[in-house]
């Protein structure tokens, strides 16, 4: 199919994107790399009177490394989170998450504003950005504020964002210790079944501190401190590692869909989160 008839603007600064989102109102939607926003419209779930391409923006490009604290443009690409050394040294979860999504072509577009503003439950980064702790900077007519990834998603599509901002960039802290991104997907460039983030920290040879969050097996990203929790103060042995995919597990809800029924979900969600933590503890 083909998208309903619409206007393309192109601006060059936010101001020129809050002046065009005062102008149209709810008929317009800003677009990063269109990855998640044109097979929508194409297939009509989705109907833009006015698309706002943020690619001449040139303030929502870069990757900083500030000592610890790293902040991502939001037209950072995946391609870029991949080719970044530096990057690669002080939050390494990333370029491993990076790799998994899509294809190069997807990647060389797919941006991380894009990823993570949309809501899709079935994007990689929204979880990945709560296992990291980050914070979403939110550019609107009233100024800019900044929400926790935690707390940014409430529901398939739907985040705390409102029509009138735009996503500009995100923040975390590097990552020291063990890191493991684990994904099972029907095929090369799918979303997946089940997906998980795992960060741990170890002294001592037990977890000190651990985060963990799943992608793609509830309407939202889902961090479980219960899962986190379970591992603290254990060597990661299998009577700590099952007793924190059982706390995630007890988060999820899956819905049965073309990837399998809900029991085939939690199957896989289990044997991915346990990978997942003991890939992160091999490595702290």
């Amino acid at each position: 199919m083909i998208p309903a008839p619409f206007d393309y603007h192109r601006p060059d600064s936010l101001e020129g994107v809050m002046s065009l989102i005062r102008e149209h109102g709810d008929e317009a939607r800003v677009m990063a790399g269109g990855h998640s926003l044109i097979p929508m419209m194409k297939l009509r779930m989705a109907e833009v009177p006015h698309l706002i391409d943020l690619q001449a923006i040139d303030s929502l490009r870069g990757i900083r490394i500030d000592g610890d604290k790293i902040t991502l443009g939001a037209m950072v690409t995946q391609h870029e989170l991949i080719d970044h050394a530096e990057l690669a040294t002080k939050a390494p979860i990333l370029r491993e998450a990076a790799l998994q999504i899509a294809d190069p072509q997807v990647r060389y577009m797919g941006t991380v504003g894009g990823n993570v503003a949309n809501g899709d439950p079935g994007n990689d980064m929204p979880g990945l950005m709560q296992c990291l702790d980050a914070q979403f900077t939110l550019h609107g007519p009233e100024g800019t504020r900044t929400v926790a990834a935690r707390d940014f998603y409430e529901a398939a599509y739907m985040t705390a964002r409102t029509d009138e901002e735009v996503l500009t960039e995100v923040t975390f802290a590097a990552t020291g210790g063990g890191y493991a991104y684990e994904k099972q997907k029907r095929k090369i460039g799918d979303y997946a079944t089940a997906a998980a983030a795992v960060l741990i920290s170890k002294s001592g040879g037990q977890v000190s501190a651990a985060s963990v969050a799943m992608t793609n097996l509830s309407d939202v990203p889902v961090f479980s401190q219960g899962a986190a929790d379970a591992l603290v103060g254990t060597d990661c042995g299998d009577a700590a590692v099952d007793a924190a995919v059982a706390a995630a597990l007890a988060e999820i809800d899956p819905t049965e869909d073309n990837r399998g029924p809900v029991a085939f979900k939690r199957h896989v969600a289990g044997i991915i989160i346990a990978r997942t933590i003991r890939g992160a503890f091999n490595r702290a």
